[in-house]
């Protein structure tokens, strides 16, 4: 029985992906020969992150309503050490 594994853990083994041929030569460009499975598990990595972030925002949603921009901005001016967004994200 096989033992379902974190994203990034387990052993590593080869697959088979079709690419377009300009996006090899990109990755071969930006990697090199060999560094092109580190990279592309790294991608696919990030973007598994993303698709849960995605998830929770969307049942946050669905439980709590959309977000308020509005809010959203002044915390966003907070982390951006922009003093005049700062007194309404408080």
């Amino acid at each position: 029985m096989a033992t379902s594994q974190a994203p990034g853990e387990g052993p590593v083994r080869p697959v088979s992906v079709s690419l377009h041929e300009g996006t090899i030569a990109a990755l071969k460009a930006r990697t090199g020969k060999r560094g092109m499975s580190a990279y592309v598990e790294t991608l696919i990595q990030r973007q598994l992150e993303r698709d849960l972030l995605r998830e929770l925002i969307e049942d946050a949603e669905t439980e709590h309503g959309p977000v308020d921009q509005a809010a959203v901005d002044a915390k966003r001016a907070v982390l951006r050490g922009d003093a005049a967004g700062s007194a309404d994200a408080a």
